[in-house]
């Protein structure tokens, strides 16, 4: 990362920590505009220059993903590895950064939920990076910087991609510096087009992976609510199909998302092994409020042996909302399927459904009303205080977000990889 290729907004973030009266530096913005990257090179480097034998955190959504954000992208620069050494301990999640006489100690943590606060408890931080901030509890990230008051000099260091204006950083932090609120806070406002490292047609490609509430934020930079439907992208024209994918080139794979009370949808999906597109070719959907009548585990299971039909030993898996324990337990006991849990990660399955459907890896056969009709009425929640989608019409759209999450990694994967 040399310095005379860098964007104007990225020697910003090297050279603030080294002003007067800075504490905090914000950078927030699009993906890919290169400021995680600088902000974690300017962190080691203003570390290493203004302490010895201290203790810092670099803060993740998760000790993986800080793993993967920061410490992987830090021990490729040439920047750092050229003058310093690295040793990365992933038992304590602990890297050592030794050199120029000097040696410091940086933690990993994950800040995925309110009990994480107790990690960074009892420990002294000369410093602290919070990467992907917007997705980490007020909690944590108040406790890790409670930890760095009692040094002097110590700062803060915060990135993330844009989420709803209602979300506490937002108004802690952004918004505050913004208004002057927070006049030892600098704020950095970052777009593609600030990474130096991404050409028209890269830009190109990762706009057209987000469409909706997400390119709004993940491209544009905008901290903006979510609302209206959860899937404007979705056209009859475009996504309804009325003749079945050629079987011959597919795998096969069944999505449920399972209730007793609410409703029961189950979806089978013709996955093609090169293109990697999906189609749905049949479903069941079985709501026990309009009919009056509720379904047993062994009454719903004979219905997705008829849903599987023909094709029941071509299944890769069925993949069952986690929570359904008892139907889960029921299609391992007659051993004709294997079974396993969905990912149910819901923002981040709507994020990638709304990618497939935009890029056009996913389809729908005509037959299949029950999820086309979810499509035109599954709406984001405008009351919620974070994003949250209503909970109603959204049964086959949980059990798609399942097959999605679980099952088209590797088609999200390659996707990622080409934009």
């Amino acid at each position: 990362m040399t310095f005379s290729k860098l964007s104007a907004k990225q020697k910003q973030v090297f050279r603030w920590c080294y002003q007067p009266g800075s504490y905090a530096l914000i950078c927030d913005g699009s993906v890919r505009s290169g400021k995680t990257a600088s902000m974690a090179c300017s962190f080691i480097l203003w570390a290493m220059s203004s302490f010895q034998n201290a203790r810092f955190a670099i803060c993740g959504n998760t000790v993986q993903s800080a793993e993967r954000n920061i410490i992987m992208e830090l021990e490729q620069m040439a920047d750092i590895t050229h003058y310093f050494q690295l040793h990365y301990l992933g038992s304590k999640h602990i890297l050592t950064v030794t050199g120029n006489g000097t040696s410091n100690r940086f933690h990993v943590f994950g800040g995925k939920d309110e009990a994480s606060y107790k990690l960074v408890q009892g420990l002294t931080l000369s410093g602290v990076l919070f990467d992907e901030v917007a997705l980490m509890p007020e909690s944590f990230v108040n406790q890790a910087i409670a930890r760095s008051l009692s040094v002097d000099g110590a700062k803060l260091w915060f990135n993330c991609n844009p989420d709803s204006p209602e979300h506490w950083f937002y108004k802690q932090w952004v918004k505050k510096c913004d208004k002057g609120e927070r006049s030892d806070a600098r704020h950095i406002h970052f777009l593609m087009q600030d990474n130096p490292v991404m050409t028209p047609e890269k830009i190109r490609r990762s706009e057209s992976m987000f469409s909706g509430v997400f390119y709004r934020r993940y491209i544009l930079g905008e901290w903006c609510v979510a609302e209206g439907l959860v899937y404007p992208m979705f056209d009859k024209e475009k996504h309804v199909v009325h003749e079945l994918p050629d079987m011959k080139d597919c795998d096969f794979y069944i999505s449920c998302d399972y209730g007793t009370v609410n409703p029961t949808s189950m979806g089978l999906w013709a996955m093609n092994w090169y293109t990697g597109k999906a189609t749905r070719i049949r479903e069941y959907y079985w709501n026990s409020r309009e009919t009056g009548t509720r379904r047993t585990d062994e009454e719903h299971y004979a219905e997705l042996v008829r849903l599987a039909g023909d094709l029941a030993e071509q299944i890769q898996y069925v993949l069952v909302d986690p929570s359904a324990a008892s139907f889960i337990e029921c299609i391992r006991r007659h051993q004709l399927f294997r079974v396993r849990q969905a990912d149910n990660a819901v923002l981040d399955g709507i994020r990638d459904t709304a990618t497939l459907l935009d890029l056009g890896y996913l389809q729908f056969h005509e037959s299949c009303e029950d999820i086309i009709r979810e499509f035109g009425l599954y709406c984001w929640d405008e009351k919620a205080q974070t994003d949250a989608v209503i909970k109603e019409n959204d049964h086959a759209m949980d059990d798609t977000r399942y097959f999605v999450r679980t099952a088209m990694r590797q088609t999200l994967r390659e996707i990622r990889l080409e934009g």
